[in-house]
């Protein structure tokens, strides 16, 4: 008779589960966004939460109760050739192209380049992403593992170091709220809403799900009802220790204002909050505090990729994959986190509609039968905004690649497509594509759906 998971399991396994998403990125965008909300603080807030955890929890109940066997599994409901190819390109992107990468390069411009000579740059980057991967790697080379050390271990550092600066914020406030500025005046909710995308922890849990089911699975939790059941309790912990977080971090950014001024980004903003606190000292924290941060993510995601990897081409081992993923990501770090979001945001915005389309139709399948031909109509229109969302971004980055022809696209979505111009032009299409798909798939047998117990 299977035993009955206690609380602890289900808080263990969500503490993972936040250490996993809860990276560099996820503390520069809230402390940023309550600079810029002010007195809009709580609907930019509601707004931010909405898309920066409630998507998130979204897509690990897409594979938790979806019974599928990760993301290739539930794309492939599309049709097997799309659940490779898209698995691929995310795997790929929350990995060792863009992601990955990320997580040397913040830690280190934030924690350490203000110290460092401008010529000597280059090869303290080299350094210490040398040194962050290998930590990496060596966490990393035992998977069943990853709940302690993620779980038990990194996270609970993590959040000690985190809750000093923010209880001190707290007790002793920079000062009062300001004035909101630019689209936090009239749309904060919206503007709140699309920065939420920023964490694009939207793609990640589609990679972290089958993540957090193995860590159940090996809790000695078999039964398919009952995993979906933890997977659900577990997020729920995780997602709401992330709300507490990031309400507690745009409190802080939101009273900053009057002592330390405002900033172009969150990483300038935590270190003069920072310094403001703590003196030279406060630097030492934020460098404790980043680098705890991007580690345990980074563990996460090489983990993540390299199971994925081994799944797909099991003739090259988990352990060769991670080495491999640790060894690309260091070269990626080493172009520098201004060219890494240079290259990746173009990449993301082409993903994240895809993603979230794919999340909300996995959690919806029931209703329409798991039919193939509503997934795949749905993602087909939806492609279609998608692209030009992220050739719209790559050409805010590089002009000289704008094309006439998908400018005409652009300017006809803007005129004609709702919420195009607030980024939810996706909306309309995944829609009306399900709903085409589903009255030309009426006699259309259910999709035959695999899982790891039917293997």
């Amino acid at each position: 008779m299977q035993k009955t998971p206690s609380f602890s399991t289900y808080a263990i396994i969500g503490t993972m589960l936040f250490g996993m998403f809860f990276g560099a990125g996820n503390l520069i965008f809230p402390i940023q966004l309550g600079q810029m909300a002010g007195t809009n603080f709580w609907p930019a807030l509601i707004g931010f939460l909405v898309t920066a955890i409630g998507l998130p929890f979204l897509g690990i109940l897409a594979i938790g109760l979806s019974g599928s066997n990760g993301l290739r599994d539930l794309a492939s409901r599309v049709h097997p050739a799309f659940g490779l190819t898209f698995a691929l390109a995310l795997y790929l992107t929350i990995g060792p192209f863009f992601a990955i990468p990320r997580t040397a390069t913040v830690p280190f411009v934030v924690g350490f380049e203000p110290f460092i000579t401008p010529g000597q740059v280059t090869v303290w980057l080299a350094v210490f992403s040398f040194i962050f991967f290998a930590l990496v790697y060596y966490f990393s080379l035992n998977p069943a593992k990853i709940m302690d050390y993620i779980g038990k271990y990194l996270t609970p550092a993590f959040l000690v170091f985190l809750f000093i600066l923010i209880v001190t914020a707290i007790v002793k406030p920079m000062g009062s709220f300001s004035e909101p500025v630019g689209d936090y005046t009239s749309l904060a909710f919206m503007t709140g809403f699309t920065e939420g995308y920023n964490t694009m922890d939207a793609l990640a849990s589609l990679a972290f799900g089958i993540v957090v089911i193995s860590a159940i699975r090996r809790q000695g939790i078999k039964d398919r009802v009952e995993i979906a059941k933890a997977t659900w309790k577990s997020g729920l912990f995780a997602m709401g220790l992330m709300a507490l977080i990031y309400g507690l971090i745009t409190y802080m950014g939101a009273s900053s204002v009057p002592a330390i001024g405002t900033f172009d980004n969150g990483g300038l903003i935590f270190a003069e909050v920072a310094q403001y606190y703590f003196g030279p000292f406060g630097a030492v924290l934020l460098a404790i505090i980043i680098v705890l941060a991007c580690l345990k993510t980074s563990i996460g995601l090489i983990t993540a990729c390299s199971e994925f990897f081994h799944e797909t081409f099991p003739k090259v081992s988990y352990k060769q994959f991670a080495l491999m993923l640790c060894l690309i990501s260091f070269a990626f770090a080493n172009f520098g986190l201004t060219n890494i979001i240079q290259f990746a945001v173009p990449v993301l915005m082409f993903l994240y509609p895809l993603a979230i389309v794919l999340i909300l139709l996995g959690l919806s399948s029931p209703l329409f039968r798991h039919k193939r031909g509503v997934y795949g109509a749905s993602m087909f229109l939806t492609f279609f905004v998608s692209f030009i969302d992220g050739y719209s971004a790559l050409t805010d980055s590089i002009p000289a690649v704008t094309l006439p022809l998908l400018e005409s696209v652009r300017s006809f979505y803007l005129e004609f497509l709702p919420l195009y111009d607030i980024g939810l032009g996706w909306i309309l299409p995944a829609v009306a594509g399900a709903l085409i798909g589903f009255v030309l798939s009426i006699k259309q047998e259910p999709v035959q759906m695999t899982t790891a117990e039917d293997r």
